[in-house]
């Protein structure tokens, strides 16, 4: 949402207003990297023990992930906690990698 302070939003309302606000205000360029991101989330997740809340880490890319390894790890160990990743691929980026990083990152995760 472009708060360090406080980075969450609530709702699809709020998602929404954070996606039109970085519009005129991020520059996308690379490289992609997810893995920090993820980890950053997933502290925020582990640092609520009582599961009261659920974190939802929606990533809008125009590029192909560059750390994929770095970020199946940040992934598969975020697995327990209460917390969903999204990943949209928008633009003409070739995303195959992406495609065949769920069922793999799920097996890991077992």
């Amino acid at each position: 949402n472009g708060d360090a302070a406080n980075p969450s939003c609530s709702g699809i309302e709020g998602i929404l207003e954070a996606y039109h606000k970085s519009l005129k205000s991020v520059q996308l360029y690379g490289p992609t990297n997810f893995a920090p991101v993820v980890n950053h989330v997933a502290r925020a997740a582990a640092a609520v023990p009582d599961g009261s809340q659920y974190f939802v880490l929606l990533i809008i890319t125009d590029g192909v992930i560059s750390d994929m390894a770095q970020t199946k790890e940040a992934i598969v160990n975020a697995a327990k906690l209460p917390m969903s990743i999204i990943i949209v691929g928008v633009g003409q980026a070739e995303f195959d990698g992406k495609t065949g990083a769920s069922p793999k990152i799920g097996a890991l995760g077992r």
